[in-house]
């Protein structure tokens, strides 16, 4: 069983899971029922609200980090492109991240765990941390932000995922990090919930994460 390691603090209330796929992504295509839950209007079990906003921010400056602007949420970011009309399908293993993100209003990590090497280990990042988070080079500051942690540094957290761990055509298997809030005990527990039903409807093989607390 993976285990993951999480430090203190008093707002993250961390769902985690793993969900692997006998086929690559690459040959895995979303089916039409997943693509139509990146509308943002559609048919769901739970919604996003301004309590939900607040206390993902709430949650995120805990360690210094300002959750605004670029570096808003990434559930907040999903939201703006539903409504634009511009949020399309990348793969399955993101789809479904998407999915749950935009609606539940909660941050979703998906690692690629063929290219995450353990220990894994979620906490506030170093204040000179920074990585890579997309394929043209552009960079995060990760100073003050929760991020979640592999051997090589951090990897993902609720705002951007790092480029060296993102899923790819050859994936297999991910895991999924809901960055929940004790504030939102309930509601992020739905979200998980929800998150693992879809993923076992989108084929994936689902084992638990051991989370142990710090």
């Amino acid at each position: 069983m993976t285990t993951l390691a999480v430090d203190a603090h008093p707002l993250l209330r961390t769902g985690a899971f793993r969900a692997r796929w006998d086929r690559p992504l690459g040959e895995t295509p979303s089916p039409p029922w997943l693509t139509g839950l990146l509308a943002r209007d559609a048919d769901v079990p739970l919604r996003a609200d301004e309590v939900v906003r607040g206390a993902v921010r709430r949650l995120l400056r805990h360690g210094g980090y300002k959750p605004s602007g670029r570096g808003k949420p990434a559930s907040e970011y999903l939201l703006a492109a539903a409504g634009e009309g511009t949020l399309g399908s990348i793969n399955t293993a993101v789809d479904l991240c998407n999915a749950v993100s935009l609606h539940s209003g909660l941050p979703i990590s998906v690692v690629d765990l063929g290219r995450a090497i353990a220990p894994l280990r979620i906490g506030i990042a170093s204040p000179d941390a920074a990585y890579v988070f997309n394929a043209s080079g552009q960079e995060i500051r990760l100073t003050g932000l929760l991020c979640l942690h592999d051997a090589s540094g951090p990897c993902a957290n609720a705002v951007k995922d790092a480029q060296r761990t993102k899923t790819h055509g050859g994936t297999h298997e991910v895991l999924c990090v809901v960055w929940g809030s004790s504030e939102l005990r309930d509601h992020t527990d739905r979200a998980l919930a929800w998150y693992r039903e879809l993923c076992q409807r989108a084929g994936a093989n689902i084992s638990d994460v051991e989370i142990v607390t710090g």
